[in-house]
């Protein structure tokens, strides 16, 4: 594994710092307020619905989409989510993008997964901040630009200001570090003639994903926001997925993915909102080995 880190911008920190005081305003509102007592947030999404897919129509409940995610969650800081999308045999679309939103959060799009590889079958799962009593939802674009959605309500508040395990000088030592393994490999259950066999990686990130929303204990003011915002994942020349983050995605970033296994190694750059980037590539010994 590769690993390439820029100097920390300093300069770059402090403009944002008044940037994301307002965020946190309007966090501190939003924690004011009591969570929400319906069992969907159905209402809060419209809000927004037409800025994140314009016009667009969006199927709910559709059979393409299995998001899996808790009831009620241990750590609102840290919510496991579960998304798998699978187009039927001969469907001669292609999965385009996976979009993840958790309504009730400040920023509410999580992160949006851009698919290469002419993909039909796709498994994903991280790790995200929830606020407040939420519907977290997996929205998938095909090709064709028609929109399929999964969501599930989850129980949890305060993921967005909940502070950082680690203090910021801890955090920022070790910025970048990566482990990128492959976890599993697995032929298809059903597989179609496009994917006869996949493989699953696991992509873990060291960095604090300040939300912007969080306060220095001592100081008493808001941690300014730097969070990991752009993702690059290739197999070869092939780019299986890139992502595009938010203050949504936990700290200490972890994505494990699906890929077709036998096309060569996997790659991974990334980069945060303070324009340090880092990259490395696939272990490809198999675990216990």
């Amino acid at each position: 594994m590769s690993m390439r880190l820029s100097p920390f911008s300093s300069s770059a920190r402090g403009r944002r710092r008044g940037v994301f005081a307002l965020a946190a305003l309007g966090c501190a509102a939003t924690l004011a307020g009591a969570p929400a007592r319906a069992e969907d947030t159905d209402k809060t999404f419209a809000t927004f619905k037409e800025d994140a897919f314009g016009a667009r129509p969006i199927e709910a409940d559709s059979p393409l989409v299995i998001l899996d995610a808790p009831r009620r969650a241990e750590d609102a800081a840290v919510v496991p989510i579960d998304v798998q999308v699978r187009l039927p045999d001969n469907d001669p679309r292609s999965i385009a993008k996976v979009t993840l939103i958790v309504d009730e959060n400040p920023s509410p799009v999580a992160a949006t997964f851009a698919l290469g590889q002419k993909r039909q079958e796709f498994g994903l799962s991280t790790r995200l901040r929830v606020n407040a009593y939420s519907s977290v939802r997996a929205v998938v674009e095909t090709d064709d630009g028609k929109l399929h959605m999964a969501a599930r309500f989850v129980k949890a508040s305060g993921g967005c200001s909940a502070p950082a395990l680690k203090d910021e000088d801890q955090a920022l030592a070790h910025l970048g570090e990566m482990k990128f393994r492959r976890v599993t490999e697995k032929a298809s259950e059903k597989p179609s003639e496009a994917n006869a066999g996949m493989s699953q990686a696991q992509l873990m990130i060291r960095h604090p994903n300040f939300s912007g929303l969080q306060m220095d204990p001592i100081s008493r003011t808001y941690v300014p926001a730097r969070f990991v915002n752009h993702i690059v994942v290739k197999q070869g020349e092939e780019t299986v997925f890139t992502m595009d983050g938010g203050i949504s995605l936990s700290e200490d970033p972890a994505i494990s993915f699906t890929y077709p296994a036998g096309k060569g190694g996997v790659t991974v750059a990334a980069s945060d909102t303070e324009g340090v980037q880092f990259s490395g590539a696939l272990d490809q010994k198999k675990p216990g080995s």
